[in-house]
């Protein structure tokens, strides 16, 4: 479909990776082990997630993806070329902490890791990309999990800002965009991927987690600081894992659930954005016996360094009820946990396919923090054929971003202010939630397999010229 182009000029189409997801070498170059290293693909995988990890070394008879993933630690430039091909104007990447210091507080940084990341950059200038920046995607290096509980314990917020401060300054002159802690909110629905948070049996976990999301946000506007300070021409920002929560029905329970429901997650991007903790926040503390430590300076810290936009991921709306016989029908895909929407269909992993709730979405987002936005993520996981002859059909992946654009554009016309669009997994990389490489994203296929086995050859599949197409037009041509 071709309209009016509703995206403004310098709009930056591309895509987005997490290192964990993509690099690789888990153990190359001096980098530490990292909390995604630990976690299997199988059943063991969503108990690690939540914080309940019998061991902080890799386990006999496991496979874990991460180690090898898609091996773009070796193969970034064909990857970027690739996007290049595409038209990408920002490529979203991760740094990951343990490459840079091993341990999480080691005195000096890892050399062979820092200019692994400027090699990467230098790469993306060279096709003229913009380099986005999150610098904490699910990945915490596991000595910080062993010697201090991880985010639990006020001192990560020290090695973080050490950590930021490196980063800034190596990098000063070749990023301009960054994040600090990619889905910040999702510390409280898996723990030990957001947080690194493992429990011990019979511990307040609310409490823990709270407390860790505190030091999170904490660290957060420290690197906020910094970063001004080091770069001043930067942009910083926060990232959330949005996804509007509707009422089943508008019996009053219904909207009063969604909107508590809602405020779970924009509890992070009160913090960051506004730069206070909010009263319905302060409410829930008192009402659950929730103590949060703060320091001295903690509030006034929180207050002066609020983001420069909001970065948020896509995937699905979600829906609440306060009916026991509708919560029986909860949908299994969806991390959040909701009720199944009677008007919308899902992917194969159970997410909800909703590209009107994307428009909603945004809205909401940029009514609450009047800050701009920066759509971060947005895809759909689904298994991918090869044809006889080699090519891969992917029109359902068509449909589905070309309708959420459309909206996105929408959305743009509304008032909404909008930096980029980032799509998930430009290339296909290994699964975040189940660890599957058969739950593919990418515009380019992936020769690799659940148990590890393939060529890792790169392969175009339908959606790469649509893509191109899309960004060539800035949007005009779906």
């Amino acid at each position: 479909m071709t309209n009016k182009s509703n995206f403004p000029e310098g709009f930056l189409w591309g895509g987005a990776l997490a290192a964990n997801q993509v690099e690789g070498a888990y153990l190359e170059d001096g980098k530490g082990l990292t909390t995604v290293d630990l976690m299997p693909t199988g059943e063991k995988r969503w108990q690690i997630a939540t914080g309940n990890i019998a061991s902080l070394t890799p386990m006999e008879g496991e496979y874990y993806p991460s180690h090898e993933a898609i091996d773009f630690y070796h193969r970034y430039k064909e990857d970027i070329a690739l996007f290049s091909e595409m038209g990408f104007k920002a490529l979203r990447v991760s740094i990951s902490w343990a490459r840079i210091f091993p341990n999480g507080d080691d005195k000096t940084p890892n050399e062979a890791g820092l200019q692994f990341y400027d090699d990467l950059f230098d790469e993306l200038h060279k096709y003229n990309m913009e380099p986005v920046v999150t610098m904490a995607h699910f990945d915490v290096p596991v000595h910080l999990v062993e010697k201090y509980g991880s985010w639990r314990n006020r001192k990560l917020v020290d090695f973080f800002e050490n950590y930021a401060k490196t980063i800034f300054t190596r990098y000063k002159d070749k990023v301009k965009y960054w994040m600090t802690f990619n889905e910040i909110n999702m510390l409280l629905h898996m723990p030990f991927v957001g947080a690194g948070l493992v429990f011990k049996e019979g511990e307040n976990e609310t409490q823990i987690k709270y407390q860790a999301a505190h030091h999170q946000l904490v660290a957060s506007a420290r690197a906020v600081k910094a970063c001004h300070e080091i770069i001043p021409d930067a942009q910083i920002g926060c990232m959330l894992a949005g996804g509007s929560m509707y009422p089943y029905t508008c019996n009053p329970d219904d909207v009063y659930r969604a909107m508590e429901r809602d405020r779970e997650s924009f509890f992070f991007i009160d913090v960051q954005s506004r730069g206070a903790y909010p009263g319905y926040a302060k409410r829930f503390f008192k009402e659950h016996n929730l103590t949060i430590e703060l320091e001295a300076e903690d509030e006034a810290l929180l207050k002066n360094n609020t983001v420069d936009y909001i970065g948020f991921s896509y995937y699905s709306s979600r829906t609440a009820s306060t009916d026991p016989e509708v919560l029986r029908n909860q949908t299994s895909g969806n991390v959040f946990g909701s009720v199944k929407n009677p008007y919308l269909k899902t992917s194969e992993w159970g997410w909800t396919i909703d590209p009107k709730g994307f428009r909603i979405t945004a809205n909401q987002l940029y009514d609450r923090y009047q800050k701009p936005l920066f759509v971060v993520e947005n895809g759909l996981g689904a298994v991918d054929e090869v044809n006889a002859d080699g090519t891969i059909d992917d029109d359902y992946r068509i449909d589905y971003l070309r309708q959420h654009i459309a909206e996105m554009g929408e959305a743009i016309k509304d008032g909404v202010d909008i930096i980029g669009y980032t799509s998930w997994g430009p290339v296909d990389i290994v699964s975040a939630s189940t660890g599957e490489m058969k739950k593919r994203y990418g515009y380019i296929y992936v020769d690799r397999d659940n148990k590890g086995n393939g060529t890792l050859k790169r392969t175009k599949k339908k959606s790469f010229n649509w893509y191109k197409k899309v960004i060539e037009t800035n949007g005009k041509e779906l």
